[in-house]
């Protein structure tokens, strides 16, 4: 904040000794380094608030970001629901009319079919042996 070397430390407190004398100094020593304190504090106050102020506008800003990708995506998710429920009410109109203008058919009836096994005997098989 200050650039203030050793030398000029010194001069500033010869001065002070000078000026103010030797038995007034320890307590003007300590009431200035008490509003020294003072204002450090202060200073770290005011700046703890303005960090504070701007991770609250960084948090502002997501959630303004978040929400406009929200809607993006929302609307995406509609349009292909839509698109969805059209292709479904098109296939449900093309199938109706095959449903009612269908014939009711029974299934043909099946035959049995033997198949012979391989390995298993035969009724013409046991005539041999």
């Amino acid at each position: 904040m200050f650039d203030v070397s050793f030398s000029e430390l010194m001069v500033i407190s010869v001065v002070a000794l000078i000026v103010i004398g030797p038995e007034r100094l320890p307590r003007v020593a300590r009431t200035v380094g008490h509003l020294l304190g003072r204002l450090q504090r202060y200073v770290n106050t005011i700046k703890s608030d303005i960090n504070r102020e701007m991770h609250v506008e960084d948090i502002k800003r997501f959630q303004e970001r978040v929400k406009a990708d929200f809607t993006s995506i929302e609307s995406g998710i509609t349009s292909e629901v839509a698109s969805f429920d059209k292709a479904v009410a098109d296939i449900e109109s093309e199938i109706k009319p095959a449903k009612e203008g269908a014939i009711a058919v029974s299934p043909a009836p099946t035959s049995r079919i033997d198949v012979p096994i391989a390995g298993a005997k035969t009724s013409g098989d046991a005539s041999r042996g």
